[in-house]
């Protein structure tokens, strides 16, 4: 049976970022997740790194101070999958006054320090860009600073990190059963690819597991939750691109909700979200057509083009798994987190509560400093200033790395030069390999989908399906022919065996 310092279950954003500070520490780590990293919340959000403009009204002070700082640091330590955004809030009259705003902005620009992002201000929206695609009688706005994410990825290369770093990872592999001894916990596991059954020990849990954080404490027949979860939907919707420029706007709605337009994946326009509390098994919800009603009635509110459902080209829904604040709102329901450590029988189990992308690598240093004492280890935390895989671009400097890259790779297409430099970084040249032309890059699945990076994400991204590369490790759905998820997934299935070690297989021209 193997012995670990700390089993880690869950590989979302909370669970990715602890696996990989632990390991980094040089604890002896494993990491389980049920289903594919990121499957759930942390690849449904709206893919911002933001401090939470709004939240300044529910009086979140800390937790937007906390949000804006690591909003930098991210931005560092991953400039290809992390960058800047400049956003359009339009003045609508009938809401907020506009000495509000430009006292929430204020506060916005100042209380995270920040430094490589620029400030906010003022815009004349008949002048303006940004003013084209919107009504007549939005005449003025502010512009803002806050930045974007390939949220899904994110954990990837979390997971990478941790997984370089001596981290066990273990994909569609889920906790059946934890179980307290002295001094130790014995940990059940069901491998879903291979049908096996394994069981392994641990000095110490972190429970990360979402939504799912207490159906995981309750499998602990001694537990003792004093905490609990709201479970609050959130959807979004993708259209055709509803605008040209870079800009993404935030709009204000009378229920007091926000709604982003996003530039998205060159061709879309990204649109949400929702706050539906729902008190069904996670992992079920889908979008109603109430919610994509809504979504498209208020963005419609704005946009000169009126939006309607039959324009939607893909949604998305997760649930947030939200510290249970007893707010009578879902949407006032704090985004902030809660650690909650249980040490009985000197076997600590470290359950996360809530919390946000941008604040996920503050609350694993968090996670993984209340253990320090528990499994008695001096390392202290270490990853503000390291990148993350792929990350490490000389100065964060990513269009002098793309300019490189096209001398490297004159051969290769512009676009899908682009696509790979974005979503892979310094790590381009694993995904490449020894290919000199295009025809080298291995069977075309269609647009901008070749087998080099289909093996590059099962062999070191841990991907099992074709939704995991379509969805998940890429966006190349929206960008692939209709039919090309079933034709990718037999491919998988024919080409790799997951029950065995993952070899690589060979190209196909």
């Amino acid at each position: 049976m193997s012995t670990y310092d700390l089993v880690v279950i869950g590989g979302g954003v909370n669970g990715a970022g602890i696996a990989r500070d632990a390991a980094g520490r040089g604890l002896k780590v494993m990491m389980c997740e049920k289903d594919d990293l990121a499957q759930h919340t942390s690849s449904a959000s709206t893919k911002l790194v933001h401090g939470g403009l709004r939240y300044l009204e529910h009086y979140d002070f800390m937790l937007v101070r906390h949000a804006l700082t690591e909003r930098e640091v991210l931005l560092r330590a991953a400039p290809h999958i992390i960058w800047p955004l400049r956003f359009i809030l339009p003045h609508h009259k009938a809401l907020r006054p506009r000495w509000l705003i430009r006292l929430g902005l204020f506060l916005y620009d100042n209380l995270g320090g920040r430094k490589l992002l620029p400030a906010s201000h003022g815009v004349n929206l008949d002048t303006h860009v940004a003013g084209e695609a919107l009504k007549d009688e939005y005449t003025s706005a502010f512009e803002y600073s806050d930045c974007w994410v390939q949220d899904a990825r994110l954990v990837t290369l979390n997971v990478m990190d941790a997984a370089e770093r001596g981290c066990d990872v273990r994909v569609r592999t889920e906790c059946t059963d934890i179980i307290r001894g002295e001094g130790e916990w014995t940990v059940n596991l069901h491998d879903h690819l291979t049908g096996q059954d394994e069981s392994v020990t641990a000095r110490a849990i972190v429970n990360a597991s979402g939504p799912w954080v207490e159906k995981t404490l309750n499998l602990d027949e001694d537990h003792d939750s004093r905490h609990g979860v709201r479970l609050v939907k959130g959807s979004h919707v993708v259209v055709p691109k509803l605008f040209e420029h870079p800009y993404t706007y935030i709009f204000q709605n009378a229920d007091n909700r926000i709604l982003f337009a996003v530039p998205y994946e060159n061709d879309f326009t990204l649109l949400g979200t929702t706050d539906v509390e729902i008190h069904a098994e996670p992992g079920t919800e889908q979008i109603e057509d109430k919610e994509i009603d809504y979504i498209c009635k208020n963005a419609s509110e704005y946009f000169k083009q009126s939006i309607s459902a039959d324009q939607v080209v893909w949604t998305y829904t997760g649930v947030r798994p939200l510290y249970d604040d007893a707010s009578d709102n879902a949407s006032k329901v704090t985004r902030d987190y809660k650690l909650d450590l249980d040490t009985r029988k000197g076997a600590p189990i470290l359950s996360v509560y809530g919390g946000k992308i941008t604040t996920f690598r503050k609350l694993a240093e968090q996670a993984v400093d209340m253990l320090k004492p528990e499994l008695g280890f001096s390392e202290s935390a270490w990853t503000s200033p390291e990148p993350l895989p792929g990350g490490d671009i000389p100065n964060a400097n990513f269009d002098g790395f793309v300019d490189e890259c096209r001398q490297r790779f004159s051969w290769m297409d512009e676009k899908l030069l682009l696509d790979y430099a974005r979503n892979y970084g310094t790590r381009i040249d694993r995904l490449v390999g020894d290919a000199k032309a295009m025809d080298q890059l291995g069977h075309h699945f269609g647009g901008p989908l070749y087998q080099a990076e289909v093996d590059y994400l099962i062999q070191q991204e841990w991907a099992r399906s074709a939704a995991d590369i379509l969805w998940r490790r890429s966006k190349k759905g929206l960008h692939t022919p209709k039919g090309t998820e079933e034709i990718l997934q037999r491919w998988i299935e024919s080409h790799y065996d997951f029950s065995a070690q993952v070899e690589p297989v060979k190209r196909v021209s």
